[in-house]
């Protein structure tokens, strides 16, 4: 190999890495509002495309904790990254073990948490992770290899009531027990191909997104466990928070928004007894206040370019002075 020459997997990780377009890039700068100096984590790296716009901004000397539990998509950010050095710390994590994360790297009293839920372009553009009912690839679907279950075994071994379950709960799939029958008369599933016909098939087409959507959106789910590592994270992120710093929180589906959204509010108040208790005996107290009253959505021109942007929802706090 010449002086000139890039390895395979450098290359293929700088590709992927300037492929990524970051959502709602512009307006979580905006609202994070990084500062020279100061302490960040985002908790869901993936291609790096946020924690270099919040690195550029808080040039010369700010820090930031880049966590992923995908350690292919580490690979990436490190290759995009790679030239702010030691003011960055990586680690292939789950994003609900922030706070012994941050601990354990000197990331306490930080300015910024940035949260971007979901499934990341690179892990729906790579077949073989098998996020994806538009290619075809194996059932998988974990995010890392911490996800204790695959698609596969789910979709091959699960009762039919459960699995309706999770297609109905995490998928808002209205006919849930037609796909869950369908599924299981279809057993066994290898591909993501033979699932998506078999969804199809039992609910049919003609609507405005494919029929397999929501199942494969309400497997990935229960696969990584999202839902869950997001109401745990949540109050470990504020509670990093130096007074005045601020979480921002990026959601694709009314599922993670809900979660981010009723937190927020209740966080962002001093009592939550119920409305009809004539005093207060909860003792809850305000820790944040919530900057963005509303989801902040991306543009036009944004959705032009990243049709992926369509559905993100950007929601941002603030660490109270009289916090903790």
């Amino acid at each position: 190999m010449t002086d000139g020459d890039v390895a395979p997997e450098a290359a293929s990780a700088d590709t992927a890495a300037r492929a990524h377009t970051p959502v709602l890039l512009q307006e979580t700068i905006a609202w994070l509002q990084p500062q020279p100096g100061g302490l960040y984590i985002d908790g869901t790296v993936g291609a790096g495309g946020h924690a270099a716009s919040i690195l550029a901004h808080a040039s010369p000397d700010g820090r930031l904790l880049a966590i992923d539990r995908d350690p292919q998509a580490l690979d990436v950010a490190r290759q995009r990254l790679a030239e702010y050095g030691e003011r960055v710390v990586f680690v292939q994590a789950r994003f609900d073990a922030m706070a012994e994360v941050a601990a354990r790297y000197g990331f306490a009293g930080v300015q910024g948490v940035l949260l971007d839920l979901g499934v990341s372009s690179l892990q729906l553009d790579d077949a073989q992770r098998g996020f994806s009912f538009q290619q075809e690839g194996p059932l998988d679907m974990r995010m890392g290899p911490d996800a204790p279950t695959t698609a596969a075994a789910i979709v091959n071994t699960w009762p039919e009531e459960e699995l309706a379950r999770i297609i109905y709960t995490y998928g808002e799939e209205r006919r849930s027990r037609r796909v869950a029958r369908a599924i299981v008369a279809a057993r066994p599933l290898r591909t993501t191909r033979e699932l998506a016909d078999a969804v199809a098939h039992a609910v049919g087409g003609g609507g405005r997104i494919h029929p397999a959507t929501r199942t494969f959106q309400a497997l990935r789910i229960a696969v990584n466990g999202e839902l869950e590592a997001l109401e745990a994270v949540l109050p470990q992120a504020v509670a990093l928070l130096a007074p005045g710093g601020r979480l921002a929180v990026i959601a694709f589906h009314s599922l993670e928004d809900r979660i981010v959204k009723q937190f927020m509010a209740r966080e962002a108040t001093d009592c939550v007894c119920p409305p009809r208790q004539p005093y207060c005996t909860c003792g809850h107290r305000a820790t944040i206040r919530r900057v963005t009253r509303k989801p902040v959505r991306a543009g036009e021109a944004e959705i032009a370019r990243n049709p992926r942007s369509r559905s993100a929802r950007l929601r941002v706090a603030e660490r109270l002075p009289e916090a903790g």
